[in-house]
């Protein structure tokens, strides 16, 4: 019988060892089938008052398995408000050294961490990317494997894939090695490795590979992190979206962030390992955008629309980096059977549903009262401070 499992959610380890391959572990590996947790769980969340940890946080508030014991860790925490209130919040910075001692002390009581936390501005200042996705990312793995905790569930993404030929649909087996162009994908492809290279002992290991993630209450984090002061939000209507310039080769993939939370939910009830992609349908391409927004404008070249994203962000009027472009255009697409059949998972709204009501949240500036996401509020450049997701 498996003791009651506590959840946590956190972000080096003597356990980490490198290999030269890519493989993923085999499910039946990481996860034995009679090893899912019990129904009330103890859960460690980095990154907690973000934006798929705060869908995070309402799932687990009503999950029927509950109540469980939630222990949110980030560097600021949020107001004692719903859902930010059915969790025991920790101040901690994983890009820290002082972080560690933080996080094995939280991880030791722990049934499962889930590992959210991630830094995507200031995009021109890499050193700060990488002390909190690479050497953050590295401190919670080794917290979580020397407190030999049962279930660790790792946020990463469609950007940890290498490229494909336009139409590719990838399953998990598809190589991680991530758009070489792209800070944000190379090093989600980064903190795969650490994964492939260590010896997990008694921890089940999960990686959620979701596509874009979007989600109403975060939509004034999305404008700062990715538009900046220049854009209008206001202007984002129906009526100007029907003449977006998509370029022919742009085919894209979105999910609501409540479809991430139920599929994690879903990965800690039943203890499961190994990758899940996670994406919702249809694709977005020029034909369903036209349908969803009654149109769109001619199309853009790629080489364009590239060397303008280049130019602007080396100017540091947008914060956007031609990276994002890069991954948009050249990665696969996602199967996710794997998470339909093994969790019993389907996303619950679409992305022709998802798009519309998104872009309304943006245009009204909606926020939540995490400070990640709180409104947006008058013209400044956020990609001058440090800015995460998820």
């Amino acid at each position: 019988m498996v003791d009651p499992p506590r959840i946590v959610a956190c972000s080096r380890s003597r356990h980490l060892a490198f290999t030269s391959t890519g493989k993923i572990p085999p499910a039946s590996r990481l996860s034995p089938p009679d090893r899912g947790h019990p129904a009330s769980v103890n859960i460690v969340i980095t990154g907690a008052s973000g934006n798929v940890g705060t869908a995070l946080l309402r799932a687990l508030a009503s999950d029927a398995g509950g109540p469980h014991h939630v222990v949110g860790i980030c560097r600021r925490r949020p107001p004692p408000e719903p859902p930010y209130d059915t969790a025991e919040w920790v101040r901690a910075d994983i890009s820290e050294l002082s972080a560690e001692r933080e996080l094995r002390e939280r991880f030791r009581d722990a049934d499962a961490v889930v590992h959210l936390a991630w830094l995507i501005q200031p995009s021109h200042n890499q050193d700060a990317l990488k002390s909190v996705n690479r050497d953050g990312t590295r401190r919670v793995i080794s917290a979580a494997l020397d407190e030999k905790v049962p279930h660790l569930v790792h946020m990463s993404s469609i950007g940890t894939y290498a490229s494909a030929e336009p139409g590719t649909i990838a399953t998990e087996s598809w190589p991680h090695d991530g758009i070489p162009s792209s800070y944000y994908s190379v090093d989600k492809a980064f903190c795969e490795h650490l994964l492939d290279g260590i010896a997990a002992g008694e921890t089940t290991i999960a990686r959620v590979r979701p596509t874009l993630i979007l989600h109403e209450p975060a939509a004034s984090e999305v404008a700062r992190y990715f538009l900046g002061p220049l854009v209008p939000t206001v202007m984002l209507r129906e009526g100007l979206l029907r003449f977006a310039p998509l370029p022919n080769e742009l085919h894209i993939q979105f999910i609501h962030a409540d479809d991430v939370a139920r599929a994690i939910t879903h990965i800690l009830h039943r203890r499961a390992g190994g990758a899940f992609n996670l994406a919702a349908t249809p694709v977005i391409d020029r034909e369903s955008w036209a349908q969803i927004f009654g149109g769109t404008g001619p199309p853009a070249p790629v080489s364009l629309l590239r060397a303008g994203a280049a130019l602007s962000w080396r100017l540091r009027l947008q914060p956007t980096g031609p990276g994002w472009l890069d991954m948009g255009i050249q990665l696969p697409l996602l199967d996710c059977s794997r998470a339909h059949t093994e969790l019993d998972w389907h996303p619950e709204i679409t992305a022709d549903e998802l798009l519309p009501s998104f872009f309304e949240a943006l245009r009204n500036g909606t926020g939540s009262p995490s400070p990640p996401l709180i409104p947006r509020k008058g013209l400044q450049a956020p990609w001058t401070r440090t800015a995460r997701t998820h």
